[in-house]
């Protein structure tokens, strides 16, 4: 696995983290809705309970996972934090913490790092170069 590789393992899973909280309030919105059916015919006095139970557990299930998720996320972010902080370049931890920490595109690091865009790429090759010695063998 690549340096870059293993540090972009926080960004992909705070993506599958966020499509699952997603999840989450479409279900609570599903379970809420309700709807009304003006009708001659009586009710038969039973509502469809089933229905409402398997969106119910459907979302624990999905709480269950966000939980783990989110869990893996911040070892995953304190094992980063820790590769990052062995790098004796400040410039080069800086760039790091920005893209693979925070999340910030490009064109953001260079703006809050005062460089040219061009320039952060280089940064950025020579940072995952040093990076690569402290990445654990296999993840």
């Amino acid at each position: 696995m690549t340096a870059k590789d293993y540090l972009s393992q926080a960004y992909r899973l705070d993506q599958r983290i966020n499509s699952k909280l997603e999840q989450v309030c479409s279900l609570r919105t599903l379970a809420t809705k309700a709807t009304s059916t003006i009708s001659d015919t009586p009710p038969s006095g039973s509502r469809n309970v089933k229905t409402m139970e398997s969106i119910v557990v459907k979302i624990v299930d999905l709480e269950n996972e966000l939980n783990e998720d989110i869990d893996t996320l911040v070892d995953l972010n304190r094992e980063i934090v820790g590769i990052i902080k062995k790098i004796d370049n400040p410039e080069f931890q800086t760039l790091l913490e920005l893209r693979y920490l925070c999340f910030h595109s490009w064109e953001r690091v260079a703006v809050e790092m005062g460089y040219d865009l061009r320039y952060i790429h280089k940064l950025h090759h020579k940072a995952l170069a040093k990076c690569s010695a402290f990445i654990p063998a296999q993840k």
